[in-house]
């Protein structure tokens, strides 16, 4: 398997969280959003674009991964279509749309799909997605933000044309999977949906794929990106160092997702920590109040304490309305940026909107905090540490854990 990736995703969170799988393998490895900065990362073993399309519709989103593959993905790389673990946004049409574009340039298209990401309780049985052992179809986040009728895989490419195979969990944990992911690979336009349960499942499928040749393109989540990671010799390198800095963290809470929320609790009441929310009324239609929150921002870092900003959205279920919030707090933030000592986000569109408008294009990896949570370096006008969760992702301590692990970032230097 080579040792350069693509690794093509549908929001932010999502492609920091499977690229740096690679990077502690020790491939250099980063993450953009603007194709205009591609030129430098195309040096890097892993790229990992964020396409922004999780909140475009089947077509749009198609077209965009069409676009992008025609630009960024390079001969000599293997192709990592990330898609959420929870089946948010449009994977099936832009498996879709990978598939027609492989086809074309390579006459072939196996793909291996296994979303399962243990570690953060997504699995995979008879093809189901599951979430700590229960169908994604109870879970909260489906409820709440879901683009298929049910989270039965085989139906979920379906709508999209896509003709798919089923790797149970018997031929996953059997003598024969690699004979078996050959078999299907013959058929040269078709995506094996392979169960998995456990690391040592997403381990095993990895593995197996090194015998399929062509390479196939694969499509999973952090956990398989890890897996496929495993494979490779690592590399040691050497250990990051900035200069040290007094100023504190900024944290921007703008998920719904309860695991975020519950975080958040959690670490307002820490000493050093200045808990500050913001309504939807504050951030779209009151320059006033966006002003005052910047300042209290600025006196809060300036202070060396971290700045909690939460997004307030009760029970605010309209998902339009979470890029125009973001959006407004970049803007209101932006004129402070530059004091900032490190930054954390959760939800994948609220990081972009908030980095984007910091005039950060990329992030330069450097390690896992935990599972789902990426630590790196700014790249563009600002190089600061940066933390991505993705809003579904940890428990009520995570937004603690980054707070310690970012604190000893700025204040030392050094990312070990």
């Amino acid at each position: 398997m080579a040792g350069r990736w693509l690794i093509l995703a549908d929001d932010l969170t999502g492609a920091a969280d499977c690229a740096i799988a690679f990077k502690r393998r020790g491939l250099a490895a980063a993450v953009t959003w603007d194709i205009a900065s591609t030129a430098d990362a195309k040096f890097q073993s892993v790229l990992s674009y964020d396409a922004d399309s999780r909140g475009l519709s089947a077509q749009a989103a198609a077209e965009r991964h069409g676009c992008l593959l025609e630009r960024l993905l390079e001969p000599d790389r293997s192709l990592f279509k990330k898609i959420d673990s929870t089946l948010r946004g449009q994977p099936a049409a832009e498996a879709a749309a990978t598939i027609a574009y492989l086809m074309r340039s390579n006459g072939t298209a196996f793909g291996i799909c296994a979303p399962a990401f243990p570690a953060t309780g997504r699995t995979t049985v008879s093809g189901h997605v599951l979430v700590n052992g229960r169908p994604l179809e109870d879970a909260e986040v489906w409820k709440r933000d879901r683009s298929y009728p049910s989270a039965d895989l085989a139906v979920v490419f379906g709508t999209a044309g896509i003709r798919t195979k089923a790797v149970s969990l018997a031929l996953v944990r059997g003598p024969d999977l690699a004979d078996c992911l050959a078999r299907i690979a013959a058929a040269r336009d078709v995506v094996a949906i392979c169960d998995a349960e456990t690391d040592e499942d997403l381990a095993r499928i990895a593995v197996a794929s090194l015998s399929v040749a062509p390479c196939p393109f694969f499509i999973g989540s952090a956990g398989l990106a890890h897996a496929l990671a495993g494979t490779l010799d690592p590399v040691t390198t050497a250990t990051v160092r900035i200069p040290p800095r007094a100023d504190g963290s900024l944290f921007v809470v703008g998920s719904l997702a309860a695991a975020s929320r519950a975080a958040t609790r959690r670490l307002a009441a820490r000493d050093g920590i200045a808990h500050l929310p913001v309504s939807p009324e504050t951030l779209l239609s009151d320059p006033a109040g966006r002003a005052a929150l910047a300042a209290r921002v600025a006196a809060v870092i300036a202070a060396g304490d971290d700045a909690l900003v939460e997004i307030t959205l009760g029970d605010v279920l309209d998902m339009t309305i979470g890029p125009r919030l973001a959006r407004s707090l970049a803007e209101a933030l932006d004129p402070i940026a530059a004091r900032i000592g490190a930054v954390a986000a959760t939800g994948g569109e609220t990081a972009a909107a908030l980095l984007a408008r910091f005039g950060i294009d990329g992030i330069r990896l450097v390690d896992e905090i935990e599972p789902g949570v990426s630590l790196g370096l700014t790249l563009g006008r600002l190089s600061i540490p940066v933390a991505t969760k993705a809003g579904a992702f940890g428990d009520a301590e995570s937004l603690i854990r980054i707070s310690e692990r970012l604190r000893a970032v700025r204040t030392q230097g050094s990312f070990s």
